[in-house]
């Protein structure tokens, strides 16, 4: 099989999953491995790889996603032991005795926790640090979760820009130049980022206000209390461990600064953190038993996912498949459009990023375009830092990117969901970026 042909086939296989998923006809995990076995057998019949190397794909794809399918499993297992111990019950009400029924205080201090838990750089441990903390006051307050996931990816999109982000080093050593020195070329575009981020905050705070969420919403839904709820609050009751409030403060505090400052996995982070919590909180083998099986189920949901998007990313990324798809990509821009080159695809980034995941993207597409563009005369730092400012707005809306699953895991919702309400609005904060990039003549027309 040619490469326009693998090309092809690499952009079929992204639709059609793509398709599935925004059709609703199956569970992202099925789509993943049923859409990637019909390439996977494609590639195989036409000879271009053996069953023996399709294997190898497969192996490595899945070992990428790995490690973030095992910190979702123990992460979801110690917030929901930190939820019926009722630590985030208290922090909840001192955070609502603050904001009362401000729903905008409420997505403002999301966007501050998203910023501040992102300056690590990691997708995965921000989603930890945010949702968890979020969600149940998003909740309270009959605030969408595709709005808490929408804030908190705008303002990871902006602060994933700094030169210890993956990004920004990946752009800067194709460029062979420091980290440094192509962050200081972007930065009043991250800066007009930085501000777009609140603003979506603040926008999306009234738009929640405006269709209902508050304090008043609650008090008029939890007037009628069904039985069902009354045992789910004495269940809760039973669980909680008000006594050990302090400790288990500090127990996660401590394992968020772990998260961010101790250079081993986070899931071993976790993993500790289950077992001090499940040990001082629940002793005995039953009742702990019986609180990892109430959070088993949720997690092992989402790590069969991130392992079937191993599956898929080994097929495509490892086979080579998604650099045929940049090249092709890049053989379809006009010569006229060659000067332009930065802005066409800095227009374009937020959809090619639901295609390209951040290597294929950066190490695949990224330097055939700089091909392309030295051919014209451009900059290769401009069309590097179109590429990065604007592909890294949807970073967290893309389904090849592992943390988006764990993102919307942690929110409860599909997707395809988080798709829909996020990608019109992400895309309209890249290319306010890319103008911004104009105006301050950081990329030249």
């Amino acid at each position: 099989m040619n490469e326009t042909m693998l090309a092809v086939l690499g952009f079929a296989t992204i639709i059609a999953v793509i398709v599935l998923l925004l059709k609703n006809v199956t569970v992202p995990s099925l789509a993943f491995i049923g859409v990637s076995t019909v390439t996977a057998a494609i590639l195989v019949a036409t000879g271009t790889y053996s069953v023996s190397e399709i294997g190898d794909f497969i192996s490595s794809g899945v070992a990428g996603t790995s490690s973030t399918a095992c910190l979702f499993l123990f992460s979801v297992v110690y917030f929901g032991i930190m939820t019926d111990v009722g630590l985030f019950d208290k922090i909840i009400n001192a955070l609502l005795k603050r904001v009362g029924s401000n729903v905008v205080g409420v997505a403002l201090m999301t966007c501050i926790i998203a910023m501040i838990g992102h300056l690590d750089g990691g997708g995965a441990s921000t989603f930890l640090i945010t949702i968890p903390a979020m969600l149940p006051i998003y909740k309270k307050l009959h605030m969408r979760p595709t709005t808490l996931l929408l804030i908190c990816v705008t303002a990871m999109g902006v602060m994933n820009l700094m030169p210890w982000g993956g990004p920004t080093m990946r752009a800067a050593s194709v460029l062979s130049m420091e980290a440094n020195v192509l962050w200081a070329e972007l930065m009043p575009m991250q800066a007009v980022g930085i501000v777009l981020a609140v603003a979506t905050a603040i926008i999306w705070g009234f738009i929640e206000k405006k269709r209902g969420a508050g304090v008043d919403g609650v008090l008029a839904q939890t007037e009628v209390i069904t039985e069902e709820e009354k045992l789910e609050e004495q269940r809760e009751n039973d669980l909680a461990r008000p006594k050990l409030f302090a400790f288990n403060v500090i127990l996660t505090l401590v394992v968020i600064i772990c998260l961010v400052f101790l250079p081993v996995p986070s899931y071993l982070i976790f993993m500790v953190g289950c077992v001090v919590s499940l040990f001082v909180n629940y002793p005995g083998a039953k009742l702990q038993n019986k609180i990892i099986k109430a959070h088993s189920g949720p997690a092992i949901m989402m790590a069969s996912t991130l392992f079937a998007a191993g599956v898929f990313l080994g097929v495509l990324e490892d086979s080579g498949v998604m650099d045929h798809m940049a090249n092709v990509i890049a053989s379809f821009i006009p010569s006229a459009m060659g000067p332009y080159l930065p802005i066409i695809i800095g227009v374009i980034s937020v959809p090619l990023t639901l295609a390209f995941c951040t290597d294929s993207y950066f190490y695949g597409l990224l330097p055939v375009l700089m091909g392309v563009g030295d051919k014209f005369g451009v900059d290769p730092v401009q069309t590097a830092v179109a590429m990065v400012v604007c592909r890294n707005c949807a970073t967290f809306i893309s389904p090849v990117v592992p943390a988006t699953f764990l993102g919307v895991g942690l929110a409860g919702i599909e997707i395809k969901d988080h798709i829909k309400a996020s990608f019109f609005w992400i895309w309209g904060v890249s290319i306010i970026c890319l103008i911004a990039g104009i105006i301050f003549g950081i990329i030249a027309i």
